[in-house]
């Protein structure tokens, strides 16, 4: 069992910066592949990005490729979403996810643990 609570969530103005992180707890946190998800409200929850184990391969949507970056550290079980020239499109509960398995993959189901969620809301 893994337990996964986001944080970092709030508000920031278009073209602005927050990070995210997620702290996991319980199984050993290098043993998963990590990601994170979002939701806007009426919208399915989609990939938005993932990290392996390691950290040595991520992978992006079109969306937020090269405004986000996803990293881990290992040693502190945490796995962190730095969201740079946000838009008003990112406004979303952001969701963390765990997976066991070698790559990050996009597909939701493949993802046994999730987190709470924390909202990010991006104003014009």
């Amino acid at each position: 069992q893994v337990q996964l609570v986001e944080s970092g969530g709030g508000s920031a103005q278009a073209g602005g910066s927050l990070k995210l992180s997620c702290v996991a707890s319980g199984r050993t946190f290098s043993g998963y592949v990590m990601a994170w998800f979002r939701q806007a409200p009426g919208k399915e929850r989609v990939f938005v990005t993932g990290i392996s184990r390691s950290g040595g391969i991520t992978d992006y949507a079109d969306s937020v490729k090269g405004r986000f970056t996803i990293s881990r550290d290992n040693a502190k079980n945490t796995v962190y979403l730095q969201m740079n020239s946000l838009k008003p499109e990112d406004t979303a509960v952001y969701y963390c996810a765990a997976a066991t398995g070698p790559l990050p993959l996009r597909i939701r189901t493949i993802y046994t643990y999730w987190g709470q969620g924390t909202q990010v809301t991006v104003s014009s």
